[in-house]
């Protein structure tokens, strides 16, 4: 007997967290079940060969947003290929609308609705001893909770809810690191969320709980000792219990490896004193934190059924972004009911101004099951009719603005969430009214002048954005290229200049210069402390030295006070642990000056 879990990732470094908890919690049945991960870049043809070669005797997808297409498509052609092979779903992308799913899919044996643990242990059961005992199977059937499934006469028998489960009695799912080598790993502590915002599913199941402290650090320990990269929290809400937060952010602390990240999704204004002084000691990298602000508007957040205090969270991101060690992740979401373009834009503006490590623009997901989702109407919320169900258009955002959101989210990728153009941008901001205004005029230039986002290579981006700066501030165009050509010494010593930047003709003239600071710097070290040993050739191709005209290192907007002689070294062994870039020294300044 094989049991076959499907899993079809969004991108290769995810792994699925659901599959591997079934397979846990059916332990007893661990040598009859296999898990196959693909991910939606995969051709459903190829996933559905690899299928057919695997010969299971009952297959199993987990179904959620993303994936819900590719499932569609490869569970009608397998069940053609193998039609006696029994085929189950579960997920929440099919677990609340089961009895319509089964009628569209009459090929679909039966669907595991909400937590499926219990319920797929059972099936496990009734398939693994199926060759041995003969059973009915709809009487078999009939006494697993927490399954819709197809009876004997083709009608659809939909099974009371599974008893909720003890969230400490849920084996470990994970075991042999090997099977997870380069991918992010997912954890969950808790279920359920406190909160009922009207666009989640998590807002359905109240019954929050979470699993034992000693358990979990236990468990956390195994990552530590195994040094994976990244640890993602799945909790809806981490610190949501005060006590549970503080007792895992301790043991982290006191167990830092030095190497893994551990990711959670927090909400900012429960946080208090306690937790952000010992947030504000830990290693710079070992947490980060995920804050979904969704929108300042406070009549979208009373409307969403959404608990947030915009000044409390901004107090606390801001004493967060103070101590310089944790990477924030803030989220807006368009398409929310009382938020239109205008409004959207100031919700922009208002997290902007936080200076998050990242901010993401996401659109509404209008979820089956939600309280969105039965609202849609009265909204004039109009959505997409396949997953992800993504918002068209509502009475306050029109479709011409969605797009013109969806381009001021793909500048903010390309030149915020990057992080590869942060002076550039600092100094950018100023030419405009407001940060959003930079943006949606960045997406006007490229499409103007007919730039795909995926098409221009980094260095490329790095062109277009000195282009749009002439446009906007041509006689400024020599900061500019100083700024530019900072930002990317700042990521790595390229090999090649770019070509706006100086040549190394007009270099020599500091050649002298450069070549006494780094013998003084093999002699008595100041700045390139730790390369002891290394002559001072040796160093100066292990680090870089550019001169700017513009003092690019001043980390601020630059004025005309600013402009100068400025002989900056760029240390690449030593980098920011959160932004990656190489430290930074003006090692001179002025005309003439010293060290």
């Amino acid at each position: 007997m094989k049991i076959l879990l499907v899993a079809v990732n969004a991108k290769y470094i995810h792994s699925n967290l659901a599959v591997y908890s079934l397979r846990a919690y059916a332990e007893k049945y661990r040598d009859q079940i296999e898990i196959a991960e693909y991910t939606i870049n995969h051709y459903t043809d190829d996933i559905l060969q690899d299928l057919y070669k695997r010969k299971p005797d009952v297959v199993a997808f987990s179904c959620y947003i993303w994936n819900l297409s590719h499932v569609r498509a490869l569970i009608g052609d397998f069940h053609k290929l193998m039609p006696d092979t029994p085929i189950w779903l579960g997920g929440p992308e099919v677990s609340y609308d089961a009895e319509e799913f089964l009628r569209e899919f009459p090929m679909v044996r039966g669907i595991m609705t909400g937590e499926g643990e219990k319920s797929f242990h059972k099936l496990a059961h009734y398939y693994a001893g199926k060759s041995a005992v003969r059973q009915d199977e709809e009487a078999a059937f009939s006494g697993i909770e927490g399954i819709t499934y197809r009876g004997r006469n083709g009608n659809i028998i939909v099974n009371h809810a599974c008893s909720v489960m003890d969230m400490s009695g849920i084996p470990f799912a994970y075991e042999d690191m090997a099977d997870f080598k380069n991918k992010i790993i997912y954890y969950e502590s808790s279920r359920g969320c406190p909160f009922s915002c009207s666009y989640c599913l998590s807002s359905i199941d109240k019954k929050l709980r979470f699993r034992d402290t000693e358990l979990v650090k236990k468990e956390l320990g195994f990552f530590l000792d195994e040094k994976v990269p990244q640890v993602k929290f799945v909790d809806r809400t981490f610190n949501c219990s005060h006590g549970h937060a503080m007792e895992i952010w301790r043991f982290l602390k006191e167990n830092d490896n030095g190497i893994t990240n551990f990711h959670f999704e927090i909400a900012a204004d429960l946080l208090n004193e306690e937790e952000m002084d010992l947030i504000r000691t830990m290693r710079p990298g070992l947490i980060q934190l995920e804050i979904g602000v969704q929108s300042t508007n406070p009549r979208t957040i009373q409307e969403i059924d959404r608990t947030m205090d915009f000044a409390t969270l901004s107090r606390v991101v801001a004493k967060i972004r103070s101590g310089g060690n944790i990477h924030q992740h803030l989220d807006l979401i368009a398409g929310l009911p009382y938020e239109g373009y205008e409004s959207f834009s100031s919700s922009f503006n208002d997290v902007y101004a936080l200076k998050p490590d990242q901010l993401q623009l996401g659109f509404l997901k209008v979820l089956k099951g939600s309280k969105m989702h039965r609202n849609a109407g009265s909204y004039g919320i109009v959505y997409k009719s396949s997953p992800p169900y993504e918002v068209l258009y509502t009475k306050w955002l029109s479709y011409d603005e969605v797009l013109k959101l969806k381009g001021v989210e793909e500048m903010v990728e390309l030149f915020y969430n990057s992080a590869q153009f942060t002076a550039s941008i600092r100094q950018l901001e100023t030419l405009f009214e407001t940060p959003f205004e930079l943006y949606t005029r960045l997406w006007e230039f490229y499409q103007d002048r007919g730039y795909s986002v995926a098409g221009p290579s980094r260095m490329g981006r790095y062109d277009i954005l000195l282009e749009f700066a002439k446009e906007n501030a041509p006689e400024n165009e020599g900061m500019y290229k100083d700024l530019l050509l900072f930002d990317l010494y700042a990521r790595e010593n390229l090999k090649s200049r770019p070509s706006w930047a100086k040549d190394a003709e007009a270099l020599k003239e500091h050649k002298e210069r450069i070549r006494a600071f780094y013998m003084e710097e093999e002699k008595t070290p100041v700045y390139l402390k730790g390369y002891e040993g290394y002559q001072y050739k040796q160093l100066s191709k292990m680090t870089h030295i550019e001169v700017f005209e513009w003092n690019a290192a001043k980390g601020a907007p630059l004025a005309g006070e600013d402009r100068g002689s400025y002989m900056v070294l760029f240390d690449y062994r030593n980098r920011n642990p959160l932004t990656k870039d190489a430290a930074v020294y003006v090692v001179e300044q002025g005309e003439g000056g010293g060290r």
